[in-house]
This record gives structure tokens, sequence and C-alpha cells, in this order.
């Protein structure tokens, strides 16, 4: 059949990948583990060249040499038993490209594995949900760059395009395609959370109505807070329930679930040292909103501050809240791309962070227009620390500050919870500080455990008999 690439896993994702892909020119074979989602797709198809197969062997053998085959599968397990079965029918020099949310050190196992086999391995971190599958999503391939380079007129035509430039690009070696896809995830729960916290002080300290705050996050996303997150939030915010007439976010539950990359993003900046204090706040905060039954019950016997709350001028208000979501985001990017860089520094991956911004512009969540701004930031000065540093991003933060503190004090004194708002402010703080409260905390470690210090005016290291 010499069909150009091969799909397994016919999931929502599966399915709009493979359509991508036929819609696009290529001849796809495509193999799900049950029949009824292979199915399902057929029905959807509407002359492209997509071709089922019900059985492993026949859907390797339909594909032209050397072998493209694609997995849409659950994270884990799942791909291991995947590959187990495509391997005997596999020759040297297939390629498996893996487009599932994996965790990046099982891509860098698999790939060990698969190279010593003669096996060709890739894993592709991919963003855009259901709609940028079919559409166009942002495309983040890890492994050797030649076989990369083997699959890249495919995967740059199925890829979103921004001004004419593919979101794909090269990233790194074995695991770093997933890596990048993982903190990706985490600056995401970040910025969805910022919103939130956004939402709330527009709501319930400043009483604004659920269709006067979608009408204000319009007009934000005509500006420099445009995003894909601040369009959506608006669009929710006006769907009106059919049940009740309510607006549909009065009636959704306030539990929210996740599938693991952000908590994994976060252990593994824990493991090296990595200060992500936003994206991890923003963990914890969906693992409170799951405990809603204690939080039902807590409401009735916790109570917050009582005071007289003063009339507060709405439209100064509105755009303070405008100017520290800004900052909350920019704080919240700049650990997500530190974690990148130290990351890749770690590895010796040379993560390319002026591309990843780029890639990042179209098709994925957290496209928004400040990535062009982190690009520039980045190809000015490739060994940049952090983004808090640049210059056009340090003009922002200085401007804007006031706004987050103004916010973030109010919101308190409201009882509001801004986890992710007062921790990027907390952040801010920490990081512009040059002499800390650190030296404390180290002499308290000397006095009951012996760990020594350094000293500010002079070389080695020091211990101080404390009684």
């Amino acid at each position: 059949m010499n069909n150009t690439i091969g799909v397994i896993g016919l999931g929502v994702m599966g399915s709009n990948i493979a359509l991508n892909m036929a819609n696009n020119g290529e001849k796809v074979a495509v193999y799900n583990y049950t029949r009824d989602l292979t199915d399902k797709l057929l029905h959807r198809i509407e002359g492209q060249q997509i071709n089922p197969y019900y059985d492993v062997q026949k859907f390797v053998q339909s594909l032209a040499t050397p072998r493209k085959i694609f997995l849409m599968v659950t994270a884990g397990a799942a791909i291991d038993s995947v590959i187990s079965s495509l391997v005997p029918f596999l020759e040297p020099s297939d390629i498996i490209m893996d487009g599932g949310n994996s965790h990046y050190e099982d891509t860098a196992r698999r790939y060990d594995v698969l190279k010593s086999k003669g096996i060709d391995y890739l894993g592709i971190g991919i963003s855009g949900g259901e709609v940028g599958a079919l559409n166009g999503p942002s495309i983040m391939p890890g492994g050797d760059r030649e076989v990369y380079e083997k699959v890249a007129p495919i995967l740059t035509k199925i890829a979103a395009q921004v001004d004419g430039t593919p979101c794909c690009t090269y990233i790194g070696p074995k695991g770093a395609g997933h890596f990048v896809k993982m903190v990706h995830n985490g600056i995401e729960y970040a910025d969805m959370q910022l919103i939130t916290e956004a939402y709330s002080f527009l709501r319930d300290r400043l009483q604004l109505s659920v269709n006067e705050i979608a009408d204000n996050f319009d007009t934000w996303n005509q500006g420099e807070l445009k995003s894909y997150l601040i369009e959506i939030t608006a669009e929710i915010l006006k769907k009106k329930d059919d049940k009740t007439g309510l607006p549909l976010i009065d009636v959704i539950l306030d539990k929210v679930g996740q599938k693991g990359t952000g908590k994994w993003t976060s252990m593994q900046a824990i493991d090296n040292g990595i200060p992500l204090s936003i994206i991890t706040e923003s963990l914890f905060s969906r693992y409170v909103s799951a405990l809603k039954d204690e939080r039902v019950i807590a409401e009735e016997i916790l109570a917050g501050p009582k005071m007289e709350q003063r009339e507060l001028d709405k439209d100064a208000w509105i755009e303070y809240v405008r100017q520290a979501l800004y900052m909350g985001k920019v704080c919240a990017y700049a650990q997500g791309f530190t974690q990148y860089k130290m990351t890749s520094d770690l590895y010796d991956w040379n993560l390319p962070l002026e591309e990843i911004a780029l890639i990042f512009r179209g098709g994925c969540i957290i496209r928004a227009e400040f990535l062009n701004g982190i690009s520039a930031a980045y190809q000015s000065q490739a060994n940049l620390t952090n983004l808090l540093i640049a210059p056009f991003f340090a003009e922002k933060v200085k401007e804007y500050q006031s706004g987050l503190r103004k916010i973030v004090c109010e919101g308190i004194n409201s009882g509001i919870s801004f986890p992710c708002l007062s921790t990027s402010l907390s952040y801010f703080d920490s990081f512009r500080t040059a002499r800390s409260n650190a030296s404390l905390l180290q002499a308290q470690r000397d006095y009951f455990g012996a760990h020594t210090y350094e000293r500010i005016d002079m070389e080695g290291v020091f211990h101080t008999d404390w009684n």
C-alpha cells in the first residue's frame, strides 16, 4: 500500500492528527487497539487518504520504508505495550514518534532501548488540544536531529503556521521535546490560575457582573494581554446555561482536575533546585479545589476579615487588575523559561529558547502576544538567565508592579485567595533583592546541625560554636 505515515491511537487527538496529516497530502494508515474508534474515524473521512487496519502486522507492512509511525496513546504503560507490539515487525531505521504526554525520562529510556535495536525514536510534544490537532498544533520534537529531519516535512506541514513559519522546530536530544511540553503545561497551569484570580477580584471585590467581566476580557484581548486563554475566558463568561438561564460559569462545580504534567513540572524543579513557586502554587490550588466537601464545612466555621470595604474607583481598579495579571504572567513565564535554561545547562541540551517561544505563538494553549517579546529577549541575549532582567520586561514590571501590589493587598484585606498573584509578587521581590534573609536561615542550620556557612568578607567555609 505504501502509506507515507501511520497513526496508532484514534481517540480525539489521534483521529484529528490523522485527519490533519491526510488533509496535508499524506497517505495515512491508522490502527487502534479497539475497533470502535477506527470505525468512528472512518465516518469522518471525506475523500482523505486514510486507510484503516485491524491487525498490527498488516498496519506496519502497509508503510513505506523507512517506516514512520506516530503514536497518540495514553502516557505510561500503554506506550510500552504498543512499542512491544510493533518491534517484531520493524526494521533498522524505522521511526517511532510518541506524540502523547509522556514523561521525558520515560522517553529517554525508550529512546535508549530502541536505539539498541536500530530503531529510531522521537518524543514529540504536541499542544493545541483537539482543535489544534486537526488544524495545526505547536509541535516540539526531541531525539536525533538527523531522524527529525526525515519526518520534518510532515511535521512542519501539520503544525500551526504564524506569519508563514511553522510552529515546529527541533528541540534537542532524547527526552527534550517532551520536557519542553511538560514545562509548557506547567506554565499553562499558572496562566490559567492567574486569570481566575483576576476574575475573582473583578467579581468579588469590584462586584462586576459576569457580562461586564467578559467585556473586560474582550478588551484586554485586543492589547498586550492578547492570548488564547484570555480569549476563551471571555467566551466562557458569555455562555449561558440552557437549563437555568444563568451564566454557565455559575453552575460549574468548583473542583479542578489535572493529568500529571503540572505535578511532573514541579517535581523536576524541586529535584534540581529550580525556583518554580508560581507554577507549583497553581498545582496546589487545584489540590485545594478538590477539597470541596471540606471547604463547604470550613465556610461555616472559619470567618474572614470583618471590615468595612471602601468604595473603589472601578475603572482605576480594573486597570490595576490588568497590570497585575500581565505582571503575574510575566513572572510565571520567567519561571518556566528559567526551568528550560537551567535544565538545558544541566543536561547539555542547548535548548533553543528563542525558537521555543516562537513555536508557542500558534496552535498551543499558552499562545500569547508577548511570546514575541520573549523570543526577542533570547535573540538579544542567548544566555539570558531570567526574563525579568531583559530590558523590555524589566521596564514592564517596573511600571506594573504597583498595580500588582495594590491588587494583592486589597485582595488579602478582603479575604480573597490569591495564591499565584501573591506568589508572583513574592518571587519578584525575592529575585530583585541582592541581600536576602537567607543568612539567618543558614545561621540556624549551622546552629542546630553544624551545616557551616560562607562569609561575605572572606573565602572559605565556617562553623560557629553558638553555645
